[in-house]
């Protein structure tokens, strides 16, 4: 059982890094402390070495999946957050685009501007507008 821990831990902080990319995981190790660190180990085990690496989904739509769901549910950070995540598994600034028009319609037009508004400097510092 322990050997399962280490090695879903061991696929999540490869899928993490390469998805996120090593700056972004060093700054969330060098803050993890005692309150923090349980959490830390969940999602570095559970998000990224189970779900993240479940074959049945690519990295790509998996990327896209997520920015609808954080527009839906209006999870800013992690919103700009996976923007940069999405161009790093392959998705276009085209392919954000649709997901957030989509998105305009199920989720709300101000939910989708809110969106647009916070993935264009993303876009930008990326070289991708």
């Amino acid at each position: 059982m322990e050997n399962d821990k280490q090695e879903a831990r061991k696929r999540g902080m490869q899928n993490r890094r390469a998805v996120l990319g090593d700056d972004h995981v060093d700054k969330a190790i060098e803050g993890t402390n005692e309150l923090n660190a349980d959490f830390q180990e969940f999602i570095t085990r559970y998000a990224w070495g189970e779900i993240w690496d479940r074959p049945g989904l690519d990295k790509k739509t998996r990327s896209l999946l997520t920015l609808a769901i954080l527009v839906a549910e209006g999870k800013d950070d992690e919103l700009q957050m996976h923007v940069r995540a999405a161009v790093t598994n392959g998705v276009s600034v085209e392919d954000i685009k649709e997901v957030f028009m989509h998105a305009a319609i199920y989720c709300g037009l101000p939910s989708a501007n809110h969106a647009f508004k916070l993935a264009i400097p993303v876009l930008q510092e990326l070289g991708q507008l």
